[in-house]
């Protein structure tokens, strides 16, 4: 069964009103297969300068892709989807957003899970995908404390030791750098909460860890099993629903290792169209949640499932 709410926050409307960012509404997209629910909830959106996503792109595909898509040439504002999973006692969420000091159009999920009654101390297992800003920043509440008191923590052991490395910050480049002081800081205040897992660990039963490197060293997707019906939470190994899908192939300036990156993706969207697995993409337009439908030449479609 699959439902669209659509959840407004009284300051997303206040930044509307006053024309200081684009938003759009806090979309939920749910799925209920064998007595689990899946949510997809929205923390908002990015703004991203056009320039620094899709410019590199060949001139005519991507004039395209433009038309098709009716996208903006001077600037980007992907949603950002995370995953809630809810399977009797326990109540797992996959990252936890941007919080509320990255980007103002963005770290509206603690208002997201409030309205739909789920509570910070209800959450029991927090599962992260890698350390980007708009992934983790939301560790911490507004007094800088653990805003997930009662989770454990997952995180794959690659990604861990790439962030706490006190190199990175020297080797990540300039316009990085605040990724890596500010990954290390949250990281760090919550260590004593995290669990370090590798390629292929259950993380919680039914849910499998998936190595998918390239976005960051140590990215890592999650394969959730509800019933009979499985999903792939993807984090940002699959950055958005129309050119990532169409040309896998095409390196991303976005993956902090282009080439990786792309062929991750391709990996990724074999696995999905092989094993009939939904799509929880969090840069995804219409709520993150579809299925992959292989093309011709290596291209594939994303179809949401609302």
């Amino acid at each position: 069964m699959h439902r669209r709410h659509f959840l407004q926050s009284s300051l997303a409307a206040t930044l509307v009103a006053q024309g200081l960012v684009p938003r759009r509404a806090l979309a939920v997209t749910s799925l209920e297969l064998g007595g689990a629910r899946l949510d997809m909830v929205s923390d908002g959106n990015l703004v991203l300068p056009f320039d620094t996503t899709l410019e590199s792109l060949p001139a005519e595909f991507l004039a395209d892709l433009i038309g098709r898509y009716g996208l903006s040439t001077e600037q980007m504002t992907p949603p950002c989807n995370h995953t809630l999973l809810r399977d009797g006692d326990r109540t797992v969420l996959f990252d936890v957003g941007a919080g509320f000091d990255f980007m103002a159009s963005a770290g509206m999920l603690p208002d997201t899970l409030s309205d739909m009654g789920v509570a910070p101390e209800d959450v029991t297992h927090l599962v992260l995908t890698h350390a980007h800003p708009d992934h983790i920043w939301g560790l911490l509440d507004d007094f800088d404390e653990p805003f997930l008191p009662n989770a454990q923590i997952i995180m794959g052991r690659a990604e861990w030791e790439y962030w706490m490395d006190p190199t990175t910050v020297d080797t990540i480049g300039a316009e990085r750098q605040s990724f890596a002081v500010g990954a290390a800081r949250r990281l760090e205040m919550i260590a004593d909460q995290v669990t370090l897992i590798e390629d292929g660990a259950e993380v919680v039963p039914g849910v499998l860890a998936v190595a998918s490197h390239g976005h960051t060293p140590g990215h890592m997707s999650y394969q959730v099993q509800l019933g009979g019906q499985g999903v792939l939470v993807t984090g940002d190994a699959i950055g958005n629903g129309h050119v990532a899908f169409e040309r896998p192939d095409f390196p991303s300036a976005s993956d902090q290792d282009p080439q990786m990156g792309a062929a991750t993706r391709a990996a990724l969207l074999d696995r999905i169209t092989a094993d009939n697995l939904l799509v929880a993409g969090f840069h995804v337009e219409h709520g993150g949640l579809g299925r992959a439908e292989k093309l011709a030449d290596g291209a594939y479609r994303f179809n949401p499932e609302i």
